[in-house]
């Protein structure tokens, strides 16, 4: 049984065994030695209980202590309690590094700790992806030695981190890496790098779009203020032929301006679209017999054969005026962009249980460098050519953003010199099939 430790029970057992070793020394007539016997004896024994307390805190595997009695009983109580202590500290500080690493393992942002000579120290598992950090075997290297971009260095090296930098990834030439450092600790810095490929090109996208709607509308208004400031002094000394012809580019060009803003409102309307496309269903047929009289009357200049192949027993689920948009923002493509007396080919059907749209002509086709870009806002293969026409270049914008709000998207096939097919396809989930053309 465990007694808490008291030095008079101590000091009293020491004088029990010297005052008994005194009794027998003088019984004997040997007081001198058998106390000089006895304290050699005491003196023994501790020493035999300081080697077997090195050898249990070195040699032992053993976490319980040796059994003994008297002040060493107390002696490896008291460094049993400390290792106890110890390693249930351990066990904490253990449990808190390993949260605090799983922690920055799902941080969205490559972390990297760096010591006060830029020696690296810890990284999480992004920063090994998105930098090429390589864990443990960089551990010690400095940053700059595995960094090696001419901006990042400068950065680093100034020591003013008020603002992040933005630079290229290391392992991807492709993604553009926002890096920011915060010194922290005694002289640790905290370096944290994260992903801004797509904010950069929803930026650079916006700057274009903001760039291409300028240089659209600037044309119409040059041209209407050109034309008022001209009638600002009267139009009695022009001649007839001069003011009709002023009226009419004045409002051809209104137009051209009205239906850019109209174009531009729908997609943005489209974009910010919350329709739930599953709870309506379009009459897609329907939709064509009214797109196809519009067709016509467009084409009546142009003099094209437009053919509409339309299966009357499928439709889809959708946002109707959406669809619309789609639909007859390709057919009219096709009307304006082919040359007079061309062959238009407009198809709806089933095909392998999924609606497919498509609109086929033998215009004179497109590059393949532009099939990729087609679908930009303003992106046009014939600029002077779509003027002409009439074309704002968001036409396509629209049809990409309606498919790709009911979950499809557009596929285009071109050839130069023998035309373009402009289609898409709607997923067996959206299609409906009347009884009539599902039991053949």
């Amino acid at each position: 049984m465990y007694y808490p430790f008291s030095w008079f029970r101590s000091l009293s057992r020491l004088a029990v065994i010297l005052a008994g070793a005194a009794a027998v020394g003088g019984y004997l007539d040997a007081l001198f030695e058998t106390l000089a016997l006895v304290t050699l004896m005491l003196l023994g024994w501790h020493y035999w209980q300081l080697y077997r307390l090195h050898r249990w805190l070195w040699h032992s595997k053993k976490m319980t202590p040796p059994r003994t009695r008297g002040v060493w009983e107390h002696i490896y109580e008291g460094v049993y309690y400390l290792q106890r202590r110890n390693r249930n500290k351990r066990k904490e500080l253990g449990a808190l590094v390993k949260r605090f690493r799983e922690g920055s393992e799902a941080l969205p942002d490559a972390a990297v700790v760096v010591d006060a000579a830029s020696c690296i120290v810890w990284c999480n598992r992004l920063a090994r992806i998105e930098l090429g950090l390589r864990w443990p075997d960089d551990a010690g290297r400095r940053i700059d030695n595995l960094i090696r971009h001419p901006e990042f260095i400068e950065f680093f090296h100034q020591g003013h981190f008020d603002h992040p930098i933005a630079i290229t990834s290391p392992t991807n030439m492709e993604k553009i890496l926002e890096y920011r450092m915060m010194p922290y600790g005694e002289q640790h810095i905290l370096l944290v790098a994260r992903d801004i490929t797509r904010i950069s090109q929803l930026e650079d996208m916006r700057k274009d779009f903001v760039a291409n709607v300028s240089h659209e509308l600037r044309t119409p208004l040059t041209v209407l203020n050109g034309y008022l400031e001209m009638f600002a002094g009267g139009t009695q000394s022009m001649p007839d032929e001069f003011v009709r012809k002023a009226f009419t580019e004045m409002s051809e060009q209104s137009v051209r301006m009205q239906s850019l803003v109209e174009q531009l409102l729908v997609l943005s309307r489209i974009e910010a679209s919350s329709e739930r496309i599953y709870e309506k269903m379009v009459d897609v047929p329907a939709q064509m017999q009214t797109i196809e009289s519009e067709a016509q009357t467009l084409n009546k200049e142009k003099g094209h054969q437009i053919e509409f192949h339309i299966d009357p027993n499928v439709k889809v689920f959708g946002v109707e005026t959406e669809l619309r948009s789609a639909f007859s923002n390709l057919i009219f493509n096709a009307v304006h962009y082919t040359p007079n007396g061309g062959h238009i080919r407009v198809d709806w059907r089933l095909e392998q249980g999924q609606a497919r749209f498509s609109v086929t002509d033998n215009g004179e086709g497109i590059a393949e460098r532009h099939l990729a870009r087609l679908t930009e806002r303003f992106y046009r293969v014939d600029k002077a050519r779509s003027r002409k026409t009439g074309g704002s270049g968001l036409g396509l914008a629209i049809v990409k953003h309606v498919l790709s709000h009911h979950n499809s998207k557009l596929e285009i096939s071109s050839e130069v010199g023998k035309g373009s097919c402009f289609s898409f396809r709607f997923s067996p989930e959206l299609t409906v099939v009347s009884s009539e053309e599902a039991q053949r």
